[in-house]
């Protein structure tokens, strides 16, 4: 239900529509789905018709509880749901995963930059550079676990999947959300973003990554840190410099990027950035 605005309501909101609507009585005609309130009409609303409707109330709904929470901007932080944290290592070396275990001290890595980053989120009142991330596990835990480590909040935007879709448990609860649309959780990883901090990933890490170097190279999107955490493993899966030899990209976008090993190094680059 909307929120009272102080002024004299003319017209009775959607929300004393629907209570009346739960007291009327049982007829043929209140029973037939034609006599729902188009709002409170699930049917209805899942029509492939109804899919502009829909990407509107995915977009708006994350937006006004960020808006409500006065929250200006945000540090976002992309990696793999796959790199186990300190108490799954020997889960996953037991599975016979040698590559994610080596790649385990990203998850603390992930953990003391988020710690960092919501101890300068915490001076602004929870305003300006709080954690985000996909909400689900390994990389994006550990950024979630750092923020509530150091006493701030979180901001999670998960998504439906088969797989890895259940929300980890150290995100703030107020600012977890769910989506269908792929396009409109993109949307909400870029439209706060101080900065983007990228540890290693795989298929989901990478569609982000090249999204917003997309977006900053086209100048489609103001230009932010982008922060490439492990250094090593980026230059064995990605060759930049080749793209850029083979004139595919300008060698000045080969700037867009910065890699960084520490949180403290991360954060130095955001203030250098900031202050340039």
């Amino acid at each position: 239900m909307a929120k009272d605005s102080g002024t004299r309501r003319t017209f009775p909101d959607a929300g004393e529509d629907l209570r009346h609507w739960k007291h009327i009585p049982d007829t043929p005609q209140t029973l037939s789905p034609s006599y729902r309130l188009a709002f409170d009409d699930a049917e209805f609303l899942l029509r492939d018709e109804l899919r502009p409707v829909r990407l509107q109330l995915e977009l708006l709904k994350t937006e006004l509880t960020l808006q409500e929470r006065g929250i200006l901007s945000t540090v976002v932080m992309l990696g793999s749901a796959r790199i186990p944290s300190p108490e799954a290592v020997g889960k996953v070396r037991a599975a016979g995963k040698p590559g994610l275990v080596d790649l385990a001290d990203q998850y603390e890595a992930a953990r003391a930059f988020a710690r960092l980053t919501t101890e300068r989120a915490l001076a602004t009142g929870n305003r300006e550079n709080v954690v985000c991330t996909g909400g689900g596990p390994g990389i994006m835990e550990a950024g979630n676990r750092g923020a509530a480590e150091a006493g701030g909040v979180s901001v999670s935007l998960n998504i439906v999947l088969p797989h890895e879709q259940v929300p980890n448990p150290y995100g703030t609860p107020e600012l977890s959300f769910n989506f269908h649309y792929f396009a409109v959780r993109k949307m909400h990883f870029l439209m706060r973003a101080r900065a983007i901090a990228v540890f290693p990933g795989g298929f989901g890490t990478l569609d982000e990554l090249f999204e917003v170097l997309t977006l900053v190279q086209t100048r489609r999107m103001a230009q932010v840190p982008i922060l490439m955490f492990d250094k090593p493993f980026w230059e064995r899966v990605i060759d930049f410099e080749a793209l850029a030899e083979a004139g595919t990209i300008a060698p000045a976008d080969l700037e867009l990027m910065r890699y960084v090993d520490t949180a403290t190094e991360a954060w130095d680059a955001i203030d250098a950035f900031a202050a340039a």
